[in-house]
C-alpha cells in the first residue's frame, strides 16, 4: 500500500474535483480508479467507504443546519440503506467477492454510461419506486458493491419524486452518513481497519485541497464536456476491469 500511497492521494484529488463539480460521483471514480492500479474490488470500497465517513459527515451537518433535511424520511432511509449496504460488504468481502469483480465493472460501466446520457440530452431518472424502504435497500447494497452509487440512485430518484429538490438532496446525504458508517463497519470487521487506513487517509489528504479548487472549477469547465469525459473514464475502467477478470480465468 506504501507504494501507491501517493497514487491514490492523487486519485482522491481528482475525485474530489469531479465530485465538486458534478454534484456525484466521488465513489465511482475513486473505487474504480483503486481497482486499475491493482486493488480488489472490496478493499477499494472499503477505502472509498472509510474516507467518505468525514465527508458525508460534513455534508450531512450542513445540510441539516440549512433545513433541507427530512429526518423522518432519512430515519427509513438509513435503516434500509445500512441493511443493503452490510448486505453487500458482506458478499464482496467473502469468499465469493472475487466472482463479484464482473458484476462490479458492469455496474460502474452502466453507470458511466448512464453519466454520458445524462450530459448529452436532459435524462429523468427512472420512474419512482414505491416506498423509501426498497430504495434503501438497493442503493445500499449498490453502493457497497459498486464502491459509490448512493447519490446517482437514491438522490436522483428522491429529486425526482419530490417537489424541493434542495430538501431531497439533503436528505439523501444525511441518511449516506449512517449507511456509509455501516458499510465501513462491516469491511472493518472482515479486514481490520489497519487493512485501509493508509489508504483512506490518502483519499482524505488528496480530497481536502481538491475542494475549493473545484468549487472554483464548476465556474469555468463547462458541465456537459466534463460529465461526457466523466462517464467515459468510467465506462472504460469498467471494460478494464471485465478484461482483468477474463484474463485472470485463463492464467
Amino acid at each position: 500500500m506504501d507504494d501507491y500511497f501517493w497514487w491514490i492521494v492523487l486519485i482522491g484529488f481528482v475525485a474530489q474535483l469531479i465530485d465538486g463539480a458534478l454534484g456525484m460521483a466521488y465513489g465511482l471514480t475513486s473505487t474504480s480508479l483503486l481497482i486499475t492500479i491493482g486493488l480488489p474490488p472490496a478493499h477499494a470500497s472499503a477505502t472509498v467507504h472509510a474516507a467518505e465517513i468525514a465527508t458525508t459527515a460534513v455534508s450531512g451537518t450542513a445540510h441539516h443546519f440549512a433545513r433541507n433535511v427530512d429526518w423522518r424520511m432519512v430515519r427509513v432511509l438509513a435503516i434500509a440503506g445500512a441493511v443493503g449496504g452490510c448486505v453487500g460488504a458482506a458478499l464482496l468481502s467473502s469468499g465469493i467477492g472475487k466472482y463479484l469483480a464482473p458484476a462490479v465493472a458492469l455496474y460502474l460501466s452502466a453507470l458511466g454510461v448512464l453519466v454520458i446520457a445524462k450530459a448529452i440530452r436532459k435524462v429523468q431518472p427512472p420512474a419512482a419506486m414505491r416506498g423509501l424502504t426498497p430504495l434503501g435497500l438497493i442503493g445500499g447494497f449498490l453502493d457497497a458493491v459498486g464502491g459509490g452509487g448512493w447519490g446517482p440512485i437514491v438522490s436522483s430518484t428522491l429529486v425526482y419524486r419530490g417537489s424541493e429538490p434542495h430538501r431531497m438532496l439533503g436528505t439523501s446525504a444525511a441518511a449516506e452518513f449512517f449507511v456509509t458508517v455501516a458499510i465501513t463497519v462491516t469491511f472493518a470487521g472482515s479486514f481490520g481497519l489497519e487493512s485501509f487506513g493508509m489508504a483512506a487517509l490518502a483519499l482524505v489528504l488528496g480530497g481536502v485541497p481538491a475542494a475549493p479548487l473545484a468549487a472554483v472549477l464548476v465556474k469555468v469547465i463547462p458541465r456537459k464536456p466534463l460529465m461526457i469525459a466523466v462517464g467515459v473514464l468510467i465506462v472504460t475502467l469498467g471494460i478494464l476491469g471485465l478484461y482483468r477478470f477474463a484474463g485472470s480465468l485463463m492464467a
